[in-house]
C-alpha cells in the first residue's frame, strides 16, 4: 500500500486508488493511513469524527465507515491481481491463507483497527528516514550531504499535510506536529546552506519565509545572516527590527538573546557573520537562546 500525506491524502493499494471521497469515511482512511501498521484506538477514532460529543451510534457508524474502505480495498485487491506474499496479512499466515483480503489490509483488533501498509511506500516515514540522515550529517559536519538529503526530505512535501481532508481533533494535532517537523528541517536545511556560502540563492527563498512566518527567531536570523553576507547590511538590521515589533506587539515578548547577539554582531561587522572558510567548525553560525 502507498501512502501520501504531505499534501492531498492518497492511499493507493495495488497501483488502485482506495481514497474515498465522503468526508468522514476520509477522515477515518487519513488517521489509519498516517499510523499504519499501528493500531488507531476506536476511541481516537470518533474523537476525530465527532470530537467530545459523539452520537449514540458512534461506534456503529464507524463501523459503516470500516466497511465502505474494506469495499474500496476488496475492489483495489481484484484489480491488481496480485497474490500475498508468504508472511502477508495480520497474523503472519499469509502464504497458508491465499492471497490477501480486505480483511487483512485493514485489520480490526480488540482495541481498535490497524491498516496494514505491506511493503508499500509511505511519505512520512520517507521524510521522517531523509531527514534523519540530514540531521546527521549536520551533526558530522557534512553541509553538503545534509542539504542534498534535507531538500530530499522537503521535497515530498506538496502542501499542507492532509490538505484536502476535513480535519477533526486528532488530524488537527498531527497536522500541526507534521508542519513542526517541516520547519525544523527547513531551518536545518537552510542553516546548512548558509555553512556552504549559498546566501545570495537563499534571499529570495528567506523573503517569503519570513513573510509567511512573521513570528519565527531563527527564519528571520537566517534571513538577516544571508543579507548581511550579501553586503545589505541596513536591510538585514531593518528584519531584526520587523521582527522585534510583531513579536513586541503580538506577543509581548523580546527577540531572544541569540537573535539579539546577532544583531549587534552586525552592528558591529564580527567576524561570526563572515562567510565560512572552507572547513569551518561545526558550531551553529546562527545563535539561538
Amino acid at each position: 500500500m502507498d501512502i501520501e500525506v504531505l499534501g492531498a491524502l492518497a492511499v493507493q493499494e495495488n497501483g488502485v486508488s482506495v481514497t474515498p471521497t465522503a468526508p468522514k469515511p476520509r477522515q477515518v482512511l487519513a488517521l489509519l493511513a498516517l499510523h499504519a501498521d499501528r493500531v488507531v484506538p476506536v476511541s481516537a477514532l470518533i474523537e476525530e469524527l465527532w470530537g467530545t460529543t459523539p452520537p449514540r451510534s458512534a461506534r456503529t457508524t464507524l463501523q459503516t465507515y470500516v466497511l465502505q474502505l474494506r469495499e474500496l480495498i476488496a475492489a483495489a485487491l481484484d484489480g491488481g491481481g496480485r497474490d500475498s506474499a508468504p508472511g502477508d496479512g495480520a497474523d503472519g499466515a499469509g502464504a497458508e491463507r491465499g492471497p490477501r483480503s480486505a480483511k487483512d489490509v485493514l485489520v480490526t483488533m480488540p482495541s481498535g483497527y490497524l491498516l496494514a501498509a505491506g511493503d508499500g511506500e509511505s511519505d512520512v516515514r520517507a521524510f521522517e528516514r531523509l531527514a534523519g540522515t540530514g540531521y546527521r550529517a549536520m551533526d558530522a559536519g557534512d553541509f553538503p550531504g545534509a542539504a542534498r538529503q534535507l531538500r530530499q526530505a522537503l521535497a515530498l512535501w506538496s502542501g499542507t499535510a492532509f490538505a484536502d481532508v476535513q480535519a477533526g481533533v486528532q488530524l488537527d494535532m498531527e497536522t500541526r506536529r507534521l508542519e513542526e517537523s517541516r520547519l525544523c528541517a527547513l531551518d536545518q536545511r537552510i542553516e546548512a546552506d548558509l555553512r556552504l556560502g549559498r546566501h545570495r540563492e537563499l534571499l529570495a527563498e528567506l523573503t517569503v519565509l519570513v513573510s509567511r512566518y512573521r513570528a519565527h527567531e531563527s527564519l528571520h536570523g537566517q534571513f538577516m545572516l544571508a543579507l548581511y553576507r550579501s553586503g545589505r547590511r541596513g536591510e538585514a538590521l531593518e528584519v531584526y527590527q520587523r521582527l522585534r515589533t510583531t513579536l513586541v506587539r503580538d506577543l509581548g515578548l523580546e527577540p531572544s538573546a541569540g537573535l539579539r547577539r546577532l544583531q549587534r554582531s552586525i552592528l558591529t561587522a564580527s567576524p561570526e557573520t563572515a562567510v565560512p572558510p572552507p572547513g569551518a567548525a561545526k558550531e551553529r553560525l546562527v545563535p539561538t537562546s
